[in-house]
């Protein structure tokens, strides 16, 4: 029986995984150069980007041609263009600009752990000393709290519609490891009611403060510094956000702050959660379930978890209901827990 053309096996998937790192470091390279807002200016032939961008014209080439193979911009009949993507997201005119996220995407203490993978599956966690990016007051969340905002403004804006639908009420908000505090500002921002407690490191939330200023809510702002497993939250809140926070510890470890989180809600309060939502076969969808990679790399027990280990979670912490709920066009979901 003879194989079709069609089932012969191909190294072509080894090739383009074991070179992929060659996709980062040349979009890296764009972004520092300024190729993407140098052609939104209406540079798009390689000697007029080149001559912008003060490089070689060969080089310039060379680069715009793989980030056309690679679907970030077009070209037609000698002529570069921007995608959506690429004109929403790197062209640094944009407001929604995401370049500034590369220092902490990219950090050397963000992608050391991706160096030793073998040796974080033998041990079951990151190979990185200090438990790699969770330990105490760990520089590296500065720098997210800096350059990953841009990114956050959309998701943090869809869940505000999501939970405050008709922001009419008073509302008492705790926001646990706020970063850039992006999300309890645009809750304040949307509802002149809501007040906003934000739990982080000292030198992150000196961020969500500038952050909370420029965006007129200051007033209605306050910050608890330390560790938001030691720190004493108060009560009486109505919402208590979970931004990108469970998926760096194992379940016992969530389920100790939840039980926190339970107490500090009022009657009636919800806990919401965004996280990166697996289906139960753990591989779908890629990206949601590939998040746990990177949990594995940088953490020594973090994990991507399905919304069936989430609800179990907080049913263990003594919540009543979770639902899930989309967040298009992001790639992570949102979990509502009540009291």
């Amino acid at each position: 029986m003879s194989t079709s053309a069609a089932q012969q096996p191909s190294p072509q998937l080894f090739f383009q995984t074991i070179n992929a790192h060659q996709r980062t470091e040349a979009l890296k390279a764009a972004i520092e150069l300024d190729v993407f807002t140098a052609i939104g200016e209406g540079n798009t032939t390689a000697a007029q980007i080149a001559k912008r961008c003060e490089t070689s014209e060969r080089g310039m080439r060379i680069l715009c041609d793989f980030l056309t193979i690679h679907g970030m911009l077009t070209k037609q009949d000698g002529q570069y263009g921007l995608t959506l993507d690429s004109a929403t997201f790197l062209d640094k005119r944009s407001p929604a600009y995401l370049g500034s996220a590369v220092e902490f995407l990219c950090s050397p203490m963000l992608t050391e752990g991706s160096k030793h993978i073998a040796d974080a599956v033998r041990k079951g966690g990151t190979a990185m000393e200090n438990e790699g990016t969770i330990g105490p007051d760990h520089p590296i969340w500065v720098k997210f709290a800096r350059g990953m905002a841009p990114m956050m403004a959309m998701p943090a804006q869809l869940i505000a519609k999501l939970v405050d639908p008709s922001p009419s009420r008073k509302l008492k908000i705790l926001d646990i490891a706020a970063g850039h505090g992006l999300y309890g500002i645009t809750f304040a921002v949307n509802n002149p009611q809501a007040e906003v407690t934000a739990v982080d490191w000292k030198a992150v939330l000196e961020v969500a403060k500038e952050n909370a200023e420029k965006a007129g809510v200051g007033d209605r702002y306050q910050t608890i510094e330390g560790s938001a497993f030691d720190v004493d939250f108060g009560s009486g809140y109505d919402l208590v956000l979970l931004t990108n926070f469970l998926h760096h510890f194992d379940p016992p470890t969530n389920e100790t702050l939840l039980r926190k989180v339970h107490d500090a809600l009022a009657d009636g309060g919800r806990a919401v959660t965004l996280e990166f939502v697996p289906n139960d076969d753990r591989v779908s969808p890629p990206d949601a379930a590939g998040f746990s990679m990177m949990m594995l790399s940088g953490t020594p027990s973090g994990d991507a978890y399905t919304f069936a280990e989430l609800e179990r979670m907080f049913r263990n912490a003594g919540f009543s209901r979770s639902t899930l709920h989309p967040l298009p066009p992001t790639i992570q979901q949102v979990v509502i827990s009540e009291k």
